[in-house]
């Protein structure tokens, strides 16, 4: 049963003297159990109460120095039991709230597979969790790391790179371990490392990183703030908490990114496959059309490849196959792409490519093919097969994408009845076309 502040009042004058301890102790128990239930407010009005009612009901009687010594100790005991309850307090809420950031963390990003979106999950539980002046998560790009995530001094940055060798995070990243530099205004004994500024370029006096290494993920995560002895060794177990989160999540996003990218091509070419092609196809006709820019599609099939298969082999055959894309590639840009339409046949689309470049592209392929060496297993130079392609441009001859492709195919089978290893049409025919 807990003793209100009114009980104690009515109590002061009906408790002789003699009996001050049992009083004392009354009060320690009301300002122990309403500290634990309640705020600062009500504990210390309950001692404020007790002890002037209390100084009131004796100043008649003839206490001793000694027995007000003993009050006052007795008060002083209470408002210290109160003030470390309502500390402790504070210290549990904030661990708790860490422990729900973290908990929350946790279900929504294992429950995502989207890089950008684990980033953002990850910004704001640095936000909630840690007062830190600056943070930043760090990926290993050869002798660099590039910061994807860079919050400073109330500033988001983007695209910012260190250098590996010779910084606190390469050193984390090298040594596999954390580094907890609670005031940097002391002399570190790490050979060869020196402060890198980033950011707002102003000095960091407390940092802290931590390792993030998985199957696909090479890195750090950091903590900094602008004055020393910020962070503590519990901020340090939450960055290395969140960072093996954050290295989990990243792994999964980017093994499910590759999942997608080998359901999206070619198991042999690693071209994209027939099904993404076309829808590719389309999405980009539809970009083109509404920038009003022509896009212009190549139908390509190797010739005789029956026969080329018949006589050096299903192996040799691949490893045409297999050059001829890496020719393809070396001849188109990023924008582009190419995919494998079926056996031996494959398409390239070139936004913002009219008849005529789609045409010097087409030659430049068939140039480069037939500038190419394969061996047999013996160490042979084997001949390369030759090529025929069919060339069509949307929107200038057809707005519709099947139409397109029906057109470009044509004019491959055109290419290939008028002797094979040609391109139809012509290059007279697009200059023709396009200057109407």
């Amino acid at each position: 049963m807990i003793v209100s502040g009114a009980t104690l009042s009515a109590l002061t004058f009906f408790i002789p003297e003699e009996l001050d301890h049992l009083l004392y102790t009354l009060v320690f128990i009301a300002s122990l159990a309403t500290s634990l239930t309640s705020t600062r407010l009500p504990a210390y009005s309950l001692i404020l109460g007790f002890s002037i009612i209390y100084t009131s009901s004796r100043l008649g009687s003839e206490l001793e120095r000694y027995d007000w010594v003993i009050h006052a100790s007795q008060i002083t005991a209470s408002l210290m039991v109160i003030e470390t309850i309502q500390q402790l307090k504070k210290i549990a809420r904030e661990q708790i709230n860490k422990l729900e950031i973290i908990n929350e963390l946790s279900k929504q990003i294992v429950s995502t597979l989207d890089t950008k979106q684990v980033f953002t999950l990850l910004n704001a539980a640095f936000q909630n969790a840690l007062d830190a002046d600056s943070y930043f998560i760090g990926i290993v790009e050869g002798e660099e790391v590039r910061l994807e995530l860079l919050y400073d001094d109330g500033e988001y940055f983007h695209d910012v790179k260190l250098p590996r060798r010779g910084t606190f995070s390469g050193w984390v990243i090298d040594h596999q371990r954390e580094l907890f530099l609670p005031d940097l205004r002391q002399n570190i004994q790490l050979e060869g490392v020196e402060v890198v500024l980033v950011g707002q370029g102003k000095t960091s006096l407390s940092w802290v990183g931590v390792p993030m290494r998985g199957t696909y993920v090479d890195g750090l995560m950091a903590i900094a703030a602008y004055h020393p002895n910020a962070f503590d060794r519990g901020d340090v177990e939450l960055l290395f908490t969140i960072a093996q989160r954050a290295t989990l999540a990243l792994d999964n996003a980017h093994h499910h990114a590759i999942a997608e990218e080998q359901g999206r091509l070619d198991s042999l070419t690693h071209v994209y496959n027939h099904g993404y092609f076309l829808r590719m196809l389309n999405k980009q006709a539809g970009e083109c059309l509404a920038n009003n820019q022509p896009l212009s599609l190549i139908m390509l099939d190797i010739d005789f490849f029956k026969q080329y298969n018949d006589t050096f082999g299903h192996l040799i055959g691949d490893e045409v196959l297999v050059s001829l894309c890496k020719t393809i590639r070396m001849h188109i840009k990023s924008t582009d792409a190419v995919g494998r339409w079926g056996g031996e046949e494959f398409v390239i689309f070139l936004p913002n490519t009219n008849g005529t470049q789609a045409t010097q592209i087409a030659q430049r392929i068939r140039e480069s093919l037939a500038a190419h060496k394969i061996q047999s297993n013996d160490h042979i130079n084997l001949p390369i097969p030759t090529i025929s392609m069919g060339i069509a441009v949307f929107p200038i001859e057809t707005n519709e994408t099947t139409k397109l492709i029906d057109l470009a195919d044509n004019r491959l089978y055109i290419a290939k009845e008028r002797g094979r290893d040609q391109i139809e049409p012509v290059a007279a025919f697009w200059e023709n076309l396009e200057t109407k």
